[in-house]
This record gives C-alpha cells, structure tokens and sequence, in this order.
C-alpha cells in the first residue's frame, strides 16, 4: 500500500466497522428485553464480545504479517479508549450521570478486566519455557481466568435477579416461592430477526477488521512511527468505534447498563483475545515478541478502570459545572498516557 490508499482503507473500514457497532447496541438492547437476561449481562458478555470483534480480527490478522506489537499496542490501547469513551458518554448524559444510574455489579467486572490485564502486563516480563507447540501458557491462563470470571458474573446476576424477583413478588402474592419460580423460566431466546440483524453486523465487523490491520501497517510504514504507538492510537481508537457507537446508542436508548457493560467487557475480551493472537503468531509464544513499552498502555488501562470503578461506586447526586472529576481525570489521564506510550516506544 502506497500514498494514499492506506488512509482511504482505514478511514472506509472505520466507516463499516461503526455502523455495525450502532446496529449491535440495537439489537443487543431488544435482545435483553426479548430474553430477560439484563443489560448487564447481555452487555458485558454478548454484545461486549461482539464489539470486540475487531480487535480479534485486525490482531489476528497483524499477528500473521508478523506485527506483534501492532497487535498487542491495539488490545492495551482499545481497553484504553474504552474507557475514554466511558468518560465521555458519562458528560454527555445530563440529567444525570450514567455511573450513577448503573447497578454496582459491573464493579465485578471492572475487577474482571483490571485482573486480567495486569496478568497479561506480568506475562510481557516473564518469560515461561512452558508451551504447547509455539504457543505460550500464558496466553492459555488468561483465557480459563476469562471463562472463570464470566461464570462468577453469571452467577451474581442471577442471584440478584431471583432476588428482585422475589421482591416484586412479595408485593403481589403470598406465594413468592412459586412466583419466583415461574418468573424466573421466563428466560427465553430472543427472536429469530433480532439474532439474524445481530449476526449481520458482526459480519460487517469481521469483514472490515483485516483490512484495519493492513492500513495501519501502511500508515506505520509512512509515517515512521512505531507500530506500538500506531497500535495504540490509530487502530486501537478505530477498532473501538463499535464501543463508541453501540455505547451511544445505548445510552440513548436508556440502557445504561448495557453501555457500561459493553465498555468493560470488551476490556475483559481485549485480554482474552490474546490467545487468539497467540495461535496466530507461529514464530512462538507472542508475549516473548511483545516490547516492554507496551506495559506502559497497560498500567495506563488499569489506572482509567480503577478511576471509573471510583465513579460507579461514588454516588453522590450534584454535579459541578457539568463536569465531574472522575470522567475529567480519565480524559487527561488517557492523554496523558498517550504522551507515555510514544515516549516509551522512540
């Protein structure tokens, strides 16, 4: 790719890959509503893992050009933007504040995430001589903590879901064992045109998602700056456009918890995904390939979750000049940690 063609790829795929996103939190949204699951849940899990997508494909795909820094600065540097985005749409909501409104049960996820990236910041400075062919245990372990940790989300949401359950029943009959009973086989699977519109953006997103990786390489190579930094910056703010806009849309929407679930899901997925990138790096485990600058966008995450985990669990209700200091601190704090990591990587 020469000249101008790079810029043109990247900025047409940022173009699908957000369209896609704003029909995920559409359909994401009646699927909570159609299945009973919550917003939480279905926001965290599904449409989280959905919006990912991108990151999966493009690291995947810079993986097998023999990118691993792309790759790696993409996932560090999306969980990053996520959080950004968080902040964002948290001023953007007026009336009032969305960490306001959000149940206190994504604090659990939040940890999820924080957990999970400060494994994969430990395994980029330790080196393991366990493998399974050329890929690393490490990459394995962060994926069965993954799977563990969306079991224990699981099942904190449904307790607390029977437990509001019961509530509600309590106010309508003296019969709350069986009315919770009842209510709580209403889980059902959603309709076969919201799973089909569903299935369909994520497809656009597959399909834009090499393409993102391949323009950034170009754009790399033109401008001279390091494919850690484009990583970060460039692909990981693209490769985030389905949280920006799915986010959004949710919010205007009313599911709030749907939004924030999305946001630190996807930051649980971006750790997860490195397994995926592991199995496609073939020169050997991938964190022995990945620079150490890298930790610098990861301790960078880990400081913006914490501060918005400070926001969900803060509820007071004033808010000063339509600003509030946790979603202040996580804008200069993400600019600051931008300045860090193209520090580290020159």
């Amino acid at each position: 790719m020469e000249g101008f063609l790079p810029w043109a790829v990247f900025a047409l795929s940022a173009v699908a890959v957000g369209f896609a996103g704003w029909q995920l939190a559409r359909q994401g949204d009646r699927i909570s509503g159609q299945t009973g699951l919550g917003g939480l849940w279905v926001g965290a899990m599904i449409v989280a893992a959905a919006t990912s997508l991108p990151e999966v494909i493009t690291d995947v795909s810079a993986a097998t050009i023999d990118e691993p820094n792309l790759a790696a600065g993409d996932l560090f540097g999306s969980s990053m933007s996520n959080m950004l985005i968080l902040a964002v749409i948290d001023l953007m909501h007026r009336r009032r504040r969305v960490l306001q409104t959000v149940s206190q049960g994504h604090g659990l996820v939040a940890m999820l995430a924080v957990a999970l990236t400060v494994l994969a910041a430990a395994f980029i400075v330790t080196d393991s001589p366990l493998r399974i062919g050329h890929v690393g245990l490490e990459t394995l372990v962060l994926a069965a903590v993954y799977l563990l940790g969306t079991r224990v989300v699981f099942r904190q949401e449904y307790v607390e879901a029977l437990a509001r359950i019961a509530a509600r029943a309590a106010e309508d009959s003296d019969d709350v064992e069986a009315s919770t009973a009842d209510e709580a086989r209403g889980l059902r699977m959603p309709e076969r045109a919201t799973a089909l519109r569903f299935l369909a953006a994520a497809a656009v997103i597959i399909v834009a998602g090499p393409l993102l990786a391949l323009s950034a390489e170009g754009i790399s190579d033109q401008t001279g700056m390091e494919a850690s930094f484009v990583g970060v910056l460039f692909l990981a703010t693209t490769t985030s456009l389905p949280e920006l806009i799915s986010s959004i849309s949710a919010v205007r929407l009313g599911s709030h918890d749907l939004a924030v679930g999305n946001l630190f899901g996807s930051n649980c997925f971006n750790m997860a995904a490195f397994v995926f990138v592991d199995f496609a790096y073939t020169e050997g485990p991938i964190f022995e390939a990945i620079e150490q600058a890298e930790i610098v966008a990861a301790l960078v995450a880990v400081f913006l979750m914490a501060t918005a985990m400070m926001g969900i669990i803060y509820r007071a209700e004033r808010r000063y000049w339509f600003l509030e200091p946790d979603a202040v601190m996580i804008m200069l704090a993400y600019g600051l940690g931008l300045l860090m990591v193209y520090s580290a990587t020159t």
